[in-house]
């Protein structure tokens, strides 16, 4: 890889705040529900003893998706990363120029902030 950067198992930085924040919310839900099961366990109900099963259950899906879907964005940003670093590699003029392009756009666009 490149020197200083991460290869770590959860690239977050390759990820949208959406997925992270998503991702993030099903670990609370996860561990919520997991909290939930643990001060329910002295409650011997009948309607307990029949939801407990359901419960569990419902967590150790809840927890291979949330696994599967970690993954599978995982794979997806690696993919997307590689694909704009081979193109970076492959047309570097082209590369040079959008980025000399869009920071004369930015440098436009903060120029002209103060005349309104």
């Amino acid at each position: 890889m490149y020197p200083g950067r991460s290869s770590g198992p959860f690239p977050e930085n390759t990820m949208t705040a959406d997925t992270r924040k998503l991702i993030a919310d099903i670990k609370t839900v996860v561990a919520d529900t997991e909290e939930l099961l643990k001060a329910t366990a002295a409650d011997t109900s009948e309607r307990m003893k029949a939801l407990r099963p359901k419960l569990e259950e419902s967590l150790r899906a809840a927890k291979a998706q949330m696994l599967e879907a970690e993954q599978l964005a995982i794979e997806k940003a690696k993919a997307a990363a590689a694909a704009t670093d081979r193109y970076a590699h492959e047309n570097p003029w082209k590369t040079a120029g959008i980025a000399a392009a869009i920071g004369v756009l930015v440098g436009v666009v903060i120029g002209r902030g103060g005349r309104d």
